[in-house]
């Protein structure tokens, strides 16, 4: 009897954590990674609200519940949200009144490297009860980022800046998930030692890269890549090393784009 109650208890609990995997049926997101992984995952029939900016919601025509950084609260819990999906980038107390409701609310950090985007992804994987493709999308992922870094050798390790947006200008810092683009090709980021991301072309122009890389949306990209080449005494000028990568890939926090980041970044290091 003691092992048949054993087991009979066993079995209960591990039924009670398959449902709590599974309970979310209706999920707001307030992030376009998390809800671009939603959709990774499978789960994009579970979701029922998301921000301006989450494209493949948008033509699902999924409901517009947040901006990209203010959520209609009454939207959300008119739409009887049972989990919602945030960054830190929401508003606290916003996070507080829809738990107030009886909203599971949870919430993701902004992650520092390409372990910490897998992490988070296997969590929303447990969370949404897909955690077992979850974890294949990451080992496929750390497979293909382990080739792609075994593929690259250098004769002196290149110097790199990577640029998001303009005016002011911004590096890709240290102890952020993009800063891992730079280290899985084995170069060095010009702004290693920096603190802000704020720099100037000065500075820019005095660590002198070979790879510039320029992470952003438009026009705006050409009109720096112009910028830039006009400065034939840089390296990566005179090399033609200045390159454009769309910010919607390259600035999204998810397994399968920070791949298809490495793997566009490749083709224009080999080009």
């Amino acid at each position: 009897m003691g092992k048949r109650l054993f087991f009979a208890v066993l079995l209960f609990f591990s039924f009670m954590g398959s449902f709590a995997q599974t309970q979310y049926k209706r999920i707001v997101s307030l992030a376009p990674s998390l809800t671009q992984s939603l959709y990774y995952l499978g789960a994009q029939d579970k979701l029922i609200g998301c921000t301006s900016y989450c494209m493949a919601a948008k033509e699902d025509k999924k409901e517009i519940v947040a901006s990209a950084v203010k959520a209609n609260l009454e939207k959300v819990i008119a739409l009887k949200a049972d989990l919602v999906l945030v960054t830190v980038l929401t508003d606290l107390q916003d996070i507080e009144t829809l738990r107030k409701f009886g909203i599971k609310v949870e919430v993701f950090q902004s992650p520092k490297s390409f372990k910490e985007i897998c992490n988070q992804f296997i969590r929303l994987g447990m969370l949404i009860g897909k955690e077992e493709k979850a974890r294949r999308i990451v080992l496929e992922s750390e497979q293909k980022i382990k080739e792609i870094s075994s593929g690259i050798k250098w004769k002196k390790k290149p110097r790199m800046f990577f640029q998001i947006g303009a005016d002011p200008l911004f590096s890709v810092l240290p102890n952020t998930f993009m800063d891992d683009y730079i280290n899985f090709f084995g170069a060095e980021n010009i702004a290693k030692t920096l603190k802000r991301g704020s720099v100037s072309r000065e500075f820019v122009i005095a660590n002198n890269p070979d790879y510039i890389f320029i992470a952003t949306m438009g026009m705006v990209g050409n009109e720096e890549k112009e910028i830039w080449s006009r400065y034939s005494y840089l390296t990566a000028s005179r090399k033609k090393q200045i390159h454009i990568i769309e910010s919607d890939i390259a600035c999204q926090p998810t397994p399968i784009t920070f791949v298809q980041t490495m793997e566009i970044l490749e083709k224009m290091i080999n080009e």
